[in-house]
């Protein structure tokens, strides 16, 4: 079966505002998501990729069209299912004033529990990715060969919930993963079980560095900001 590449968006103005951008429409790139956006196709210069998938979200699509720029032969499927999580009612809030809700140590502690006022839950979340990433390797198999690799455009929340779905992890686990804007995660699959190639991976080691500020136990949802 095919190779998947996860690419998450570069960094967005939300992530620098420390905002939940959910679905809210014209979140766009920063200065510095753009240059990650610009480096992704020097990134991906080694690799046949048979098909591209993106999320309709405006982030996804600017971190892809460098890509798609250099390669005019691909032509790119949009698959709502890859969409960011629905926060619902938490959509456009601030984080900091977001982890005084009670629903946060849910979302934090056990997340197949965690269903977003006005939105989706979770668990609703990883199914519709995982059966979105099932039914395109099958698609992609069936076109390209089994030997293939194609790459999605997606995001934090919905790359770490298929990380933990590829490792047989309980979502209530899932947390304990972290990708970063613009990280490329690639999974294997074959016909008995998936194979974590990469995780995460800027081919940046900076965001190992201490910090003035030591990092919180809690992981950011919807994904952090990245290295300072």
């Amino acid at each position: 079966m095919p190779t998947l590449i996860l690419v998450r968006h570069g960094r967005s103005t939300a992530n620098t505002e420390g905002v939940l951008a959910g679905w809210t429409p014209g979140v766009a790139l920063d200065e510095r998501g753009a240059a990650q956006a610009a480096a992704l196709p020097g990134r991906l210069a080694g690799l046949p990729i048979a098909e591209v998938v993106t999320s309709p979200l405006q982030r996804c699509q600017e971190t892809i069209r460098p890509l798609l720029d250099t390669r005019p032969g691909l032509v790119p499927h949009t698959d709502e299912r890859i969409g960011e999580c629905d926060y619902g009612d938490w959509s456009g809030r601030k984080l900091a004033e977001l982890n005084d809700e009670p629903l946060m140590e849910v979302v934090q502690a056990h997340p197949t529990a965690a269903a977003f006022p006005g939105g989706e839950s979770m668990r609703t979340m990883q199914h519709r990715a995982a059966e979105a990433v099932r039914e395109w390797n099958a698609r992609v198999e069936r076109e390209h060969g089994a030997d293939a690799v194609y790459l999605m455009c997606s995001h934090g929340d919905i790359i770490k919930s298929l990380v933990a779905d590829a490792l047989g992890l309980h979502l209530d686990l899932f947390q304990r993963i972290s990708v970063e804007p613009c990280s490329i995660t690639a999974i294997r699959y074959t016909r008995l079980r998936p194979f974590l190639v990469r995780l995460g991976d800027t081919g940046d080691l900076s965001s190992l560095a201490p910090r003035e500020e030591p990092p919180s136990g809690d992981a950011t949802v919807g994904g952090g900001a990245g290295a300072p």
